[in-house]
């Protein structure tokens, strides 16, 4: 037979695995819940606001109208017409400024030199707004999608050959160090070292341009002539004063940034796994 202080010892393994399946179990909620409490707050926010008149009812509309007619709008297919619109084009700016400021980034970050002769240049059009420029790009392209594109790509390839001629200027001296002392070629320090050292920088270039490309492609549509996309459907609710169709088409765009962040920061992960290992 068993004593009391066997019972007991046989308890206390038990209540332990209990209470860490509990932990785990609480951990895993926590993890779940967590991204879901900034919207909820903001949601409470929003509606409290708009109920309690604390804004008002001309300026901010109750967020269940907006929903509504978010809900309305792509049921009936405008929204989704408009929303591809504008990100069939934010795709054909980054393309294109992907294409080439990624191996002009390459070429000019592997040469100090060659980065220096050209760094006033690239920081003057990185400082000027790129609004600025649209009036130039108007008369060498017209008021059609190739001049909405064009200055987008111009954006996005600006911020994109910075982040990569950085990355690749400041790889790992240690490495590159040790590749020659072992008599490597400069082409193999470039594709085995340089190049993998500056990915990391590379994707967050990326990620930048496609935020930069977004910006430029709503603003274009807003104000050079569109008949389609997210930037003419937001102007055109506010001239209109339907605040519930602003806010939802602001809330789409939104939505869509945040969703080409994530394919490319799920992208990075997967292509550079290893860095910072």
């Amino acid at each position: 037979m068993k004593t009391d202080d066997t019972l007991l010892g046989d308890a206390k393994p038990n209540g332990a695995v209990k209470m860490s399946q509990f932990a785990r179990l609480t951990d895993r909620f926590r993890e779940i819940t967590q991204p879901f409490i900034g919207p909820i707050v903001l949601f409470a926010i929003w509606w409290m606001a708009a109920s309690g008149n604390w804004v008002s009812g001309n300026l901010l509309p109750s967020p269940i109208s907006t929903f509504g007619s978010l809900w309305q709008s792509l049921v009936s297919g405008d929204m989704l017409t408009d929303a591809y619109a504008t990100l069939k084009l934010t795709i054909s700016a980054v393309a294109i400024a992907g294409l080439l400021g990624v191996p002009m980034g390459i070429i000019l970050g592997s040469s100090k030199k060659l980065y220096q002769s050209v760094e006033f240049v690239i920081d003057f059009f990185r400082s000027t707004p790129v609004t600025a420029m649209f009036p130039l790009f108007l008369l060498i392209f017209g008021i059609d999608d190739s001049a909405k594109i064009s200055v987008a790509a111009f954006a996005a390839w600006l911020v994109l050959l910075f982040n990569v001629a950085y990355g690749v200027m400041n790889a790992q001296e240690t490495r590159v160090l040790a590749a020659k002392v072992m008599g490597a070629s400069r082409w193999r320090i470039f594709k085995d070292i340089m190049f993998y050292d500056s990915l990391p920088q590379t994707f967050i270039g990326i990620r930048m341009a496609v935020s930069m490309g977004l910006v430029v492609i709503i603003v274009a549509e807003m104000f050079i002539g569109s008949i389609h996309g997210m930037g003419h459907r937001i102007i055109d609710a506010q001239q209109v004063y339907d605040l519930e169709d602003m806010y939802a088409s602001i809330l789409v765009t939104g939505i869509i940034g945040y969703g080409l962040n994530l394919l490319f920061l799920g992208l990075e992960r997967w292509l550079v796994h290893w860095s910072g290992r």
